[in-house]
């Protein structure tokens, strides 16, 4: 975890800077990316919230995504990940939104991808989405291992954005 933490640590210094905000909504890292990001004293001035999204009910519930929306629509996929990125970050007002969905194990998930697959997306001023493939079955590795990329994957975006205007 203090490997998650130091990142969220630069993450915060960068947001709070540039009055930015953040919203999460996660699946298979289980909540570790927003505990990383609010681990940091002062979290409140950019952390707008967050979702574990593991099921159906919850995608419905907390993000409002209905079937309809995702119909043709694989989870565990970049596609499906940008779609979990846009809808956080338009329901909570956020300047930056970070999406993950895969499989963490020790199997795979009910789309045929192996443990350690998941998909990254990063909605704001720069859109982003990644596949990452662990080829590990450790569950609680997966997770973290899901957890640093999105957490790198949203430092990458937020440097290659223009800095908001004062």
């Amino acid at each position: 975890m203090q490997d998650l933490l130091v990142r969220a640590e630069k993450l915060a210094v960068v947001l709070k800077d540039r009055h930015e905000t953040i919203v999460v909504a996660e699946s298979s890292s289980g909540g570790l990316i927003s505990a990383a990001l609010l681990s940091v004293a002062g979290a409140s001035a950019y952390f707008l919230g967050g979702a574990v999204v593991y099921t159906l009910r919850a995608r419905r519930s907390l993000l409002d995504i209905q079937d309809a929306a995702v119909k043709g629509m694989r989870g565990a996929s970049e596609p499906y990940a940008l779609l979990m990125a846009h809808m956080a970050r338009e329901r909570f007002g956020a300047t930056w939104s970070i999406s993950e969905s895969g499989a963490t194990g020790p199997t795979g998930n009910r789309y045929g991808d192996a443990a350690g697959h998941t998909c990254l997306a990063v909605a704001g001023p720069i859109e982003r989405a990644i596949t990452l493939e662990t080829g590990s079955s450790d569950r609680v590795a997966n997770m973290r291992a899901f957890a640093a990329a999105a957490l790198d994957l949203l430092a990458e975006c937020i440097a290659a954005a223009p800095a908001p205007r004062p």
